[in-house]
């Protein structure tokens, strides 16, 4: 606990310091709202490493002629959350409003709003998109370069990366979508428009999980024959599942240690499962695929080191994200396979095996769902 508020601190400073050198990038749209400090609405806010508290801050209202003022109907709790909760994610906030998958009714529109009107009912992307620049016009939605003001973004990846809603301020700063309203810039690119047939909870599914399971499996070449294994059996691990059988996978094995998730895993889809604690992996793998797997998805993220090493070398601050799920990966698709990324990976890591990458030929494919394609 005591590393993790001292890595957020330091992180912190960090961040003033490259602003104060690169100066701070103004945005046409602003990412934060103005707020109405007469009318208050609730909402969850992080307040330290381990804390999170459920209270009344200022409603937000129109700022920018593209926005549009949701009134949330479901919203979720997503594992990335636990990242930030955990502080592992550099550059939070106390008070930052958590949350990024949004369900809900609009309530108001700016002046240059087209598509939609009040009170429909619409689904709002994680990924904060402009629908203009060069990225937004290939489809690469999460990368697109005019909503993240973030300059340690830049310089920690060499490029800012789109804003994403309660989601740090490493991406924007952009008050999440765990509150009663929520302000949605470029609103007409950024929200999809749903049936009264579909449910709140559906719809919020749509935010994130449904398109993000998808683009994993997309970028893992999924196709019929194929043989998939996905690391985490969590909402996204089990879409992804989904997803590989609809793309006509062959046969798919989830990888997990909690019970519920394989009692979904087998009764709802049908697939093969692995006990982490129970077995070695990639041993378990090797027998049932001796010349390895075609696809491996990575459904976890950067914080679940399963080696002393890694969990020293995190504990201490020698690196930020362990390389264990990755090496089994590696190790377990087959020669000119690819690996599909889809967990938060947020810094750097130690003893990645490169060696075996490279040999073995894999393609690895990774990023944030370009929601708005899918």
């Amino acid at each position: 606990m005591l590393l993790s508020i001292l890595r957020t601190l330091i992180m912190n400073a960090v961040s003033n310091l490259v602003d104060k050198v690169m100066g701070k990038k103004q945005l046409v749209t602003p990412m934060k709202p103005k707020t109405d400090p007469n009318k208050k609405m609730h909402a969850v806010v992080w307040n330290g490493t381990g804390e999170v508290e459920y209270v009344q801050v200022p409603k937000p209202i129109i700022t920018d002629s593209t926005d549009i003022i949701l009134r949330v109907a479901a919203t979720t709790v997503c594992g990335s959350d636990l990242h930030m909760y955990s502080g592992n994610i550099p550059t939070m906030h106390k008070g930052d409003i958590l949350g990024h998958e949004a369900f809900g009714i609009v309530e108001d529109i700016g002046s240059e709003i087209q598509n939609i009107k009040v009170g429909d009912r619409v689904v709002v992307a994680f990924n904060i998109a402009c629908g203009k620049c060069e990225f937004c016009q290939r489809q690469e939605y999460s990368v697109c370069k005019t909503t993240n003001p973030s300059n340690l973004e830049e310089y920690m990846y060499g490029h800012r990366t789109c804003a994403i809603f309660g989601y740090s301020h490493l991406t924007g700063g952009v008050p999440g979508a765990q509150a009663e309203y929520l302000r949605v810039p470029f609103a007409d690119f950024n929200c999809l428009h749903l049936p009264d047939t579909v449910s709140d909870e559906i719809g919020a599914l749509l935010a994130d999980v449904i398109p993000t399971a998808l683009f994993g499996v997309d970028r893992g070449n999924v196709k019929p024959g194929s043989t998939v294994v996905i690391w985490g059996l969590g909402p996204i691990g089990l879409m992804a599942a989904k997803w590989s059988q609809i793309r006509g996978a062959s046969r798919v094995i989830g990888i997990d240690c909690v019970q519920d998730r394989f009692d979904v895993a087998h009764k709802a889809l049908g697939i093969e499962t692995i006990n982490y604690k129970e077995v070695n992996v990639v041993k378990r793998l090797y027998e049932l695929f001796p010349d390895g797997v075609d696809v491996g998805i990575e459904c976890a993220g950067f914080e679940y080191a399963k080696t002393w090493k890694h969990k020293i070398e995190m504990a201490v601050g020698i690196e930020t994200d362990t390389a264990d799920i990755l090496t089994e990966i590696i190790k377990s698709v087959r020669g000119f396979g690819t690996v599909s990324i889809l967990g938060v990976y947020a810094g750097t890591t130690n003893h990645f095996p490169i060696g075996a990458l490279m040999e073995k030929g894999l393609t690895v494919r990774s990023g944030q769902s370009p929601t708005q394609k899918y």
